[in-house]
């Protein structure tokens, strides 16, 4: 079996055309998808990065394993010389009654109130954050081009906030969409030069191909960042640049305002990092529209979809199939379940819990996020999918980790709701056939030592209850 890994860099508009020629070959187009243009004397573009990896054997997932080990060694932040370690993170508030939307109703005393009652239950989160709606918007979060807090609910601005998250010993990371600009805001105001328009829409676009633009934006937010004590940056993308871009193109010159654009884009990043070498920055981009080879050498999705809101299923999937080239990510978490906490697990993840209900004690909660810091480090390792891709709410979906230097790795059983099946038999990846395991069925609290060699032909799982979860770990002995 041959396996070839195609990864494309390009934070704006590409294809990709894959054309089977024969039974030993096919033919693949790729790059930017509009791109007609004549370069002026001196002048320098650059355009899509393109990354193949060539692999051949019986387990494609070998191929696989090493695209991500790529990844992680060669497109991935390094903080002080090693990968950064995504967090486990929480919002300080989210809607609320209307006319509350997002983060509008937040305040100074509601995020510090509840930073502290996170302390008091022993149930700090390494981040807390708020998303849009901090700034002024009058009440309406989309109304974007105000970054500065809105001084009804924070007359102080942020920094008593992330004081209080830094007194727990917590960072904080605060949302941003520079690149959207609403009428009436500081970034119209500026400078009219910096924004491209488009006729019948309000929306303008911030121009980061303009290097006096982004040299301002760039001294802007790095000032905002020290000012208000932000250890973390989300940078969020909400509306499609592609018609603006082509506005301001000249007929010989198609693509060039793109192009500016997406370099303006890596140069602002690039110089946030350098600027602040312990930063992560969180690519949202309405919920991971943004994830291409360029990008996650930057950033990381902690945010990867904003599909149906922690809904189980849609996650798994979603690990499932992002997991295969992108070994960090994350998502968010509505609901306090073993199953839709698994279900939402990944390298990061967001939470949005009720703590004060009266439906969980503390210790199950404590228990949630010793979890998440015990089974993170597994997320960086070697992925197997143990069962087929299942988007119906009548199948299992299981997949695997395993570490192969420490010899141990954990198993993600589910089975969905309308599964009729309460057992199901899989083949684990990567042990050895002459070694001993010990194999601990988590939930059940049950222990066996089991030959590598059985497990590899096959071990089954049986959850009783739909839907249900089981988590099981193994370590060679």
């Amino acid at each position: 079996m041959s396996v070839i890994v195609v990864a494309i860099g390009w934070s704006g508009k590409w294809y990709a055309d894959v054309q089977k020629k024969d039974e030993k070959s096919f033919l693949l187009k790729s790059g930017m998808e509009k791109m007609k243009l004549i370069l002026l004397p001196g002048e320098e573009i650059r355009t899509p990065k393109i990354c193949l990896l060539f692999w051949q054997g019986e387990d494609r997932m070998t191929g696989h394993n090493q695209f991500r080990r790529f990844i992680l060694a060669h497109h991935t932040r390094k903080i002080n010389g090693k990968n950064a370690e995504l967090p486990f993170s929480t919002f300080l508030a989210r809607e609320g009654p209307p006319p509350c939307n997002e983060h509008t109703c937040a305040t100074k005393s509601f995020a510090v109130a509840m930073i502290n009652r996170h302390k008091q239950f022993n149930i700090v989160p390494e981040v807390f954050c708020l998303d849009a709606g901090w700034y002024s918007c009058n009440g309406k979060w989309p109304s974007v081009g105000n970054w500065t807090p809105n001084i009804e609910n924070f007359p102080n601005g942020l920094k008593p906030v992330t004081d209080a998250a830094h007194k727990v010993g917590a960072k904080f990371l605060l949302c941003f969409e520079p690149e959207r600009v609403t009428p009436g805001t500081l970034f119209v105001d500026k400078n009219p030069d910096w924004l491209l328009k488009l006729s019948g829409n309000n929306n303008s676009l911030f121009n980061l191909g303009n290097n006096d633009a982004r040299l301002w934006l760039t001294d802007y937010i790095s000032d905002f960042l020290k000012k208000e004590g932000i250890d973390y940056y989300r940078q969020d993308f909400n509306f499609d640049p592609m018609p603006y871009w082509e506005a301001n193109d000249k007929p010989d010159r198609i693509g060039i305002s793109e192009i500016r654009h997406i370099e303006g884009l890596y140069a602002f990043w690039d110089s946030l990092l350098v600027r602040f070498p312990n930063l992560l920055i969180d690519n949202c981009a309405s919920g991971g529209r943004r994830i291409d080879l360029e990008t996650v050498s930057r950033s990381s999705p902690l945010w990867r979809t904003d599909y149906s809101y922690g809904e189980p299923n849609g996650s798994q999937c979603h690990t499932y199939g992002l997991n295969f080239y992108l070994p960090l990510n994350g998502t968010g978490n509505f609901t306090i379940s073993p199953y839709h906490f698994r279900s939402n697990m990944s390298s990061a993840m967001v939470i949005n819990w009720d703590i004060n209900s009266k439906e969980h004690t503390m210790q199950k909660l404590q228990k949630y996020f010793q979890d998440f810091k015990r089974l993170r480090p597994y997320f960086y390792e070697d992925y197997y999918p143990l069962t087929g891709y299942m988007t119906g709410d009548n199948a299992w979906m299981v997949y695997q980790l395993n570490r192969q230097k420490s010899n141990d790795g954990v198993i993600f059983a589910f089975r969905r709701q309308d599964c009729q099946n309460a057992t199901i038999t899989v083949k684990l990846h990567r042990l050895d056939e002459n070694a001993t395991y010990e194999v601990y069925y988590e939930d059940y609290e049950i222990k066996t030592k089991v030959p590598g060699a059985e497990l590899l032909k096959g071990i089954e799982i049986s959850i009783p209850n739909k839907p249900g979860s089981l988590l099981i770990s193994y370590k060679e002995l």
